[in-house]
């Protein structure tokens, strides 16, 4: 088969998906809870950060799905630490003596991916590598089903997954918050950056719409802010909730974007 590369065509794929992803209202408490998981442990995945070059929330990705971010099983595939994988990869790591400490495990799984400081950690070369830890398999035999391991929980995934190696169904739906939706409400709450952004949209101005902590009950307004906030977002290290409440945060981008907040912002 066809290599899978990151062109321009596919880089610009993953930031279009990456800018309207929206999280399932059936889904924003399970996925903010899982946000919370993550960050409560941020200084172990930082630390195998430091150690390898990769960005600590791509291993905080990862884990959560390879594993549902249990720190007894290994990064590879959620085999238990107590002895060496047993699935695909079998045998890691190579070296040592188990049981493996999670740390020592998540160093062998990203060096076996190849990953490091050197990578592309873009946004889209991000999403790329979570894509490629996960298999092609989406793109090879399903390319109408977006892979559920970055787009589950979002409105870029209905149904249809592996439901296991080699057998697929049209029915089957993923249970578990895809890593790229992970990111993008990890980035809606300023917990995390990356190297780049989109460039902003030419020829267009931002719209003025007045600050307020609430939904306007009327649908224009709320339209005209969703429009705004989704303008923001083209603009390198903003990203907003595409929730139609002119607010602090959104108020906030618009200052940077601007230089000054919006009307009726009591911060001046």
């Amino acid at each position: 088969m066809r290599a899978i590369r990151l062109t321009p065509a596919l880089r610009r794929e993953y930031e279009d998906l990456f800018e309207s992803c929206v999280i399932g209202k059936s889904h924003e408490r399970s996925v903010e809870r899982i946000v919370d998981k993550i960050l409560a442990n941020e200084d172990r995945y930082r630390l195998v950060s430091d150690q390898s070059g990769v960005p600590w929330f791509f291993v905080a990705a990862v884990h959560s799905m390879e594993s549902g971010r249990d720190f007894q099983t290994h990064l590879h595939n959620g085999d238990p630490l107590t002895a060496r994988t047993v699935h695909k990869p079998k045998g890691r790591p190579e070296k040592g003596t188990p049981p493996f400490t999670w740390e020592e495990s998540a160093q062998d799984a990203l060096a076996g991916h190849r990953l490091n400081e050197k990578t592309d950690w873009t946004l889209a070369g991000t999403l790329y590598q979570l894509e490629r830890y996960n298999g092609w398999g989406y793109r090879y035999h399903h390319p109408e089903v977006r892979s559920p391991y970055l787009w589950s929980f979002s409105n870029h995934y209905l149904r249809g997954k592996y439901v296991d190696d080699k057998t697929w169904s049209d029915s089957a739906v993923s249970k578990q918050c895809g890593a790229a939706v992970l990111l993008r409400r990890m980035a809606e709450h300023g917990m995390i950056t990356f190297v780049d952004r989109p460039s902003p949209m030419e020829d267009e101005i931002p719209l003025v719409v007045r600050y307020s902590m609430s939904r306007s009950s009327d649908p224009e307004t709320v339209r005209k802010v969703k429009k705004l906030q989704r303008f923001l977002n083209t603009h390198p290290g903003i990203f907003l909730k595409v929730d139609g409440i002119p607010g602090d945060r959104t108020s906030d981008a618009y200052r940077k974007v601007t230089g000054a907040r919006l009307p009726g912002d009591p911060r001046g």
